[in-house]
């Protein structure tokens, strides 16, 4: 999937680039590269304001070439994925100096649509779900309802272009408003880290 840095250096420049507060209002990245409308790309926002850089799912609406003597950038236009309105009201919150109490990550997180299933430790069925984003130290569940913090579970999924799944075992640590279940990977020895982070690289390639 191709990946869209935009660089942040003011308020100001955050807020001409998105203007509105919700996914139904785009966002402009500037950008050389052409574009075809429809094509997914992944918004990675970096600024000295954020704790990390976010990454952040959408759809080219279109793209434009720069017109010099206009004084016209080249750019996509770029309609974010609808899960992804927690992350664009984050991003509205720190740039205005709403929220000022995030914390920086050790990790980045890959923000993914892919479908799993997890075990909940001492229970022997499964439930279908998905994430929505993934790291190294974690990933976001989504589930109708928040699990309990520190709920211990199993999550399989399988990586694109495998035939078997990968068992990773994580703990809940936080919840969002949209109902998701924040997890915190545990326990992995040298190999499980590795086919993590080959998961990871595979998700980031398709």
């Amino acid at each position: 999937m191709v990946i869209l840095k935009l660089r942040i250096r003011s308020a100001d420049e955050w807020r001409e680039l998105a203007p509105g507060d919700t996914v139904a209002e785009p966002v402009f990245v500037p950008t050389t590269d052409e574009l075809e409308p429809g094509q997914q790309v992944i918004v990675e926002v970096s600024s000295q304001i954020l704790p990390n850089k976010v990454l952040v799912r959408g759809a080219v609406q279109a793209w434009r070439p720069a017109l010099p003597r206009m004084r016209v950038r080249a750019g996509a236009t770029v309609e974010l994925a609808t899960d992804e309105q927690t992350k664009l009201t984050f991003l509205h919150d720190v740039f205005s100096g709403k929220r000022t109490d995030v914390q920086r990550r050790r990790h980045h997180r890959l923000p993914v649509n892919v479908t799993v299933r997890y075990r909940v430790a001492h229970s022997s069925s499964f439930v279908d779900s998905a994430i929505s984003e993934i790291g190294v130290g974690g990933a976001l569940l989504t589930t109708h309802e928040p699990l309990p913090i520190d709920t211990e579970l199993t999550l399989e999924v399988v990586p694109p272009g495998a035939a078997a799944a990968i068992a990773i075992a994580g703990r809940v640590s936080y919840h969002v408003p949209s109902g998701g279940s924040g997890l915190r990977f545990v326990s992995r020895d040298g190999d499980g880290d590795r086919r993590l982070r080959e998961l990871i690289r595979r998700l980031r390639a398709s």
